[in-house]
């Protein structure tokens, strides 16, 4: 009796168990093999670039070094290495790590189609391995979903897409092997909080998307094992969602005042305004929902500090809000936040530095300008026992960066110092000439 239920039921089953009857038609063969794998990439495959960095000279990290580069052999002269990055924003804003963009490097940025852009520093973050890039693409890209990190699943399926030995394109899948790991070199820990996943990654595939099966970004490909096979490492989309606001951060870069910050949501929240701001003065609240700056939606947190990155002194700027619900407006007038000579001010008594905007003359001796559209700051003269000369800075040395900011000018300086305190660390970035030949640095100091 048992027997005759068993052959009972596998003969009912066996139609289940059959292969599912092959359509004759070729575009109905095609979508049945279009997986979520394939749907994923045809997603983001527009969004997704090959970056190519060429260093024209020794790469020397002097000071407290911050971290090398996690793939490859340190740079030497007219050392060309790949990368992986993605489209953030439509205007040409390009995320990718910071290990990938050496300060003085030439840029290229490539699309699956199309010809190479070049490509200039707007932020770097080297402790979180994060940067961001601009190029000129003439026509609005497409920028890739964003997705989350916090309800990631172990064993969950990942898409990673990148350039890896400079193969474009590249697609790879696996699962998010384990959450929550701390990536180690020489015995130090360089990121922190990542993800684990066995998506095939090799050299070249650093600053690319991690995906999951919808296409949505959930994390930026870094590192992996080299002692290992299928272990690589990704930094949470959260993480790089917390950094936009301060690599876009239009007053400190332009040295002005608005007074706002806006959250990276969507749609854009107001979360606090500064007091005696011009967003004070013209009546804008925490709660306000930006939907508009002068005639431009604004859909995203990322859309506000696209729209603030150029502005200037005196210039006004109309804002469409919601509140409660109903729709208002402000009106306000940008300010400018620093002076020059307090600026100087601040380096001096901060750092310990003399510092002077850079004219023509000294950045062509230095042989900067091009790569990324910014003259920087010479130092002039280090105090004997400023936190400058603990970390070994020179009289001569070009400051390209500091913190995640790609310094333009003096103003700059004094913009992105104003709040530091006694103790806080300062990551810069400087270009140095020694014996005919240009050397990059990065160095930890500690604000007095």
């Amino acid at each position: 009796m048992i027997l005759q239920i068993w052959k009972t039921l596998v003969v009912a089953a066996l139609p289940l168990l059959q292969p599912p009857e092959m359509p004759n038609d070729a575009s109905q063969r095609r979508a049945l093999r279009r997986t979520p794998t394939v749907q994923a990439y045809e997603r983001v495959r527009d969004s997704v670039v090959n970056l190519a960095a060429t260093q024209r000279y020794v790469v020397n990290r002097g000071g407290r070094n911050l971290r090398g580069d996690v793939f490859g052999a340190p740079m030497g002269h007219a050392a060309r290495s790949v990368g992986s990055g993605f489209v953030i924003h439509e205007d040409g804003y390009i995320v990718t790590n910071a290990h990938v963009v050496s300060a003085g490097a030439d840029l290229k940025v490539t699309f699956e189609k199309g010809t190479p852009y070049e490509a200039r520093i707007i932020g770097r973050d080297t402790a979180r391995d994060l940067a961001v890039i601009k190029i000129e693409p003439g026509q609005p890209l497409m920028p890739i979903p964003l997705g989350r990190s916090d309800d990631l699943m172990i064993g969950e399926p990942t898409i990673a897409v990148g350039n890896p030995v400079g193969l474009h394109s590249t697609v790879t899948t696996g699962v998010i092997s384990a959450l929550h790991r701390e990536l180690i070199v020489q015995g130090r820990a360089i990121c922190r909080d990542v993800i684990q996943t066995d998506a095939i990654i090799n050299p070249g595939n650093s600053g690319g998307p991690l995906l999951n099966i919808f296409g949505e970004l959930i994390g930026i490909n870094t590192a992996i094992r080299a002692d290992a096979q299928n272990i690589g490492f990704a930094i949470p989309v959260d993480q790089l969602r917390a950094l936009l606001p301060e690599i876009l951060d239009g007053e400190k870069r332009n040295n002005i005042l608005v007074g706002l910050r806006v959250g990276a949501t969507q749609p854009p929240l107001v979360l606090q305004v500064r007091d005696d701001s011009p967003a004070s003065a013209a009546g804008v609240r925490p709660g306000d929902i930006i939907e508009a700056i002068d005639g431009h939606p604004i859909r995203r947190g990322i859309d506000y500090h696209v729209a603030m990155l150029d502005r200037t002194p005196d210039e006004t700027i109309q804002f469409d809000l919601r509140r409660a619900g109903q729709p208002t407006c402000a009106r306000l007038t940008v300010l400018r936040s620093q002076s020059p000579a307090n600026a100087r001010t601040l380096a001096l008594g901060k750092l310990g530095i003399v510092v002077a905007d850079v004219r023509d003359g000294a950045a062509q001796r230095l042989r900067w300008g091009k790569p990324h559209g910014t003259a920087g700051v010479i130092v002039l003269a280090i105090e004997p026992d400023g936190p400058a000369r603990e970390v070994d800075l020179q009289p001569g040395d070009l400051l390209v960066s500091m913190g995640t900011h790609w310094l333009t000018n003096v103003d700059h300086v004094g913009t992105l110092l104003a709040n530091v305190a006694a103790s806080d660390p300062i990551d810069v970035g400087y270009r140095r000439e020694r014996s005919g030949r240009l050397f990059d640095g990065e160095a930890r100091l500690y604000a007095r």
